[in-house]
């Protein structure tokens, strides 16, 4: 089995090179390693194995031999299991969250917070829906039965590498599925310890698999495998069509949660001061690379001045600095291909028109190593810049108008802007009137719709609208959509 010791300082590596096959660490048939990098100081801090096809076909055979017993299993018995799987991921939460950091940027506050917090509270809310929930049901004439689809495939991203792995995880397996997982390969180490886990809670062997590698390899073979029933898949939507198009060949389920570019509809007799600072917060979460994250702020033109200015002292008040002080605000992003990126929507943003508030594409003053970029406001931002429709994933918010000036009609044109956009993932509506805005979020095309500040509810549904997916994650909807349904005529 390989080991992994908690970094006490940067200098400390977490080498891997074992993948986690039917209850087994396994070497596998390559013995190429994909390098980790720290995100603050670009350097190895670990590597993990480059799978191959015939790993991933060795995790699907053992998936598939212990899927019988797994969903014969009573669900009291793999809810106690997850419990157990929670309780350590709390026992190493600081660990964890430290991990997460490095890898990916995210302050440590919001590490153990959001990254930690959420993927422990999947577990046990999973743990809590699967062992009460009614499997079969009696109708006139028929027993309706709600059984587990068989062999899951989760392939999961870097932003959120320990929770989105636990939104996909538990549930599959509280429905009483096996598990084949490939986490993003830019994120793994937090995966890696989540599996240790697994391996100590005493899951039995084949129940929940682990194969590190790229997309296009291990990933590409989890979506073609004949033997897979279902891949759940969170990541950009380009590669989630790539994900649609191969499991098509054998019909098999699929569930999409992919990109956003979110926006807050400000009503014109909300709050400003009280608004524009949690939009620009909103906006910065996880340094911005946040899926729901609400990136556009919808305001009235009326108030543009107002807008500009508090936006600005917002985005300018961030603290921005290395992820492990409990100061920071801002860290870095989890790529120098992640940097670019956005630096190039800034740059094209403004050759377009818009105008910069704050912030920019030159690298930020005082930190010579790291993936960082500004917090960056855009203003006059319109739906013919590719910054209005195209996520950026980074700390860049864009401000768009809408007409004010007359009692009828504003929020029409507010709720038209709002929906001007390929996705669908979140949004919020502030107003002065709760049930204006509640309204109003009624009108958006999202599948999440925060009133006015209204909190994340690991509870309630989450997923997307047109482009940014389909199917849905967490609560009863997420147990429910890893299992099929049967009708028993009587």
């Amino acid at each position: 089995m390989t080991t992994s010791t908690p970094p006490s300082g940067r200098g400390n590596g977490m080498h891997h090179r074992h993948i986690y096959l039917d209850g087994t660490w396994t070497p596998p048939t390559s013995t190429e390693v994909i390098d980790v990098i720290e995100a603050a100081t670009e350097t190895v801090i670990g590597s993990v194995p480059d799978g191959t096809p015939q790993d991933v076909d060795a995790a699907v055979g053992a998936a598939r031999r212990a899927f019988p017993g797994w969903a014969d299993t009573p669900a009291p018995r793999r809810a106690a299991q997850l419990r157990e799987v929670a309780d350590a991921l709390e026992r190493r939460g600081p660990h964890l969250a430290e991990l997460i950091t490095r890898e990916v940027g995210t302050p440590i506050g919001f590490a153990h917070m959001a990254q930690v917090g959420l993927a422990v509270l999947a577990f046990r809310i999973a743990a809590e829906v699967g062992e009460s929930y009614p499997y079969e049901r009696g109708q006139p004439q028929s027993l309706v039965l709600r059984e587990p689809f068989g062999v899951v495939a989760a392939i999961t991203p870097w932003n959120y590498p320990l929770f989105q792995v636990a939104a996909k995880a538990a549930y599959a397996l509280a429905a009483g599925n096996t598990l084949v997982l490939k986490p993003s390969e830019v994120a793994p180490l937090s995966v890696y310890a989540l599996t240790e886990i697994m391996d100590e809670v005493g899951l039995p062997p084949g129940v929940f698999n682990l194969v590190s590698g790229t997309g296009p390899v291990v990933g590409q073979a989890l979506a073609a495998h004949p033997d897979v029933d279902f891949v759940s898949f969170t990541g950009s939507t380009d590669v989630g069509r790539t994900v649609t198009r191969t499991a098509a060949g054998t019909i098999k389920r699929i569930a999409l949660e992919l990109g956003g570019k979110s926006p807050t509809v400000v009503l014109p007799d909300a709050d400003l001061a009280d608004v524009v600072p949690r939009a620009v917060a909103s906006a910065f979460l996880n340094n911005g690379q946040t899926c729901c994250a609400l990136t556009r702020l919808v305001v009235p033109r009326g108030r543009k001045d107002e807008v500009e200015r508090a936006a600005r002292e917002a985005a300018e008040a961030t603290r921005v600095g290395d992820p492990l002080l409990p100061t920071t605000q801002l860290g870095p992003l989890v790529s120098a291909q992640q940097r670019e990126r956005v630096r190039r929507h800034i740059r094209r943003a403004q050759e377009q028109g818009a105008t910069l508030l704050t912030g920019g594409a030159e690298p930020p003053e005082g930190l010579p190593h790291g993936y960082y970029v500004r917090p960056t406001v855009l203003s006059d931002v319109t739906t013919a810049m590719d910054v209005q429709h195209e996520e950026v994933f980074g700390p860049v918010l864009v401000i768009e108008y809408y007409d004010d000036d007359h009692d009828d009609g504003h929020e029409d044109e507010a709720v038209a802007l709002a929906n001007a956009t390929p996705y669908g993932l979140a949004a919020a509506v502030w107003s002065a009137d709760r049930d204006r805005a509640v309204g109003v979020a009624r009108r958006i095309r999202a599948g999440q719709v925060e009133v006015n500040g209204g909190t994340f509810n690991p509870r309630a549904p989450f997923g997307g609208y047109k482009q940014s997916g389909n199917g849905r994650e967490h609560g009863v909807f997420g147990l429910e959509e890893f299992l099929e349904t049967k009708s028993v005529q009587l």
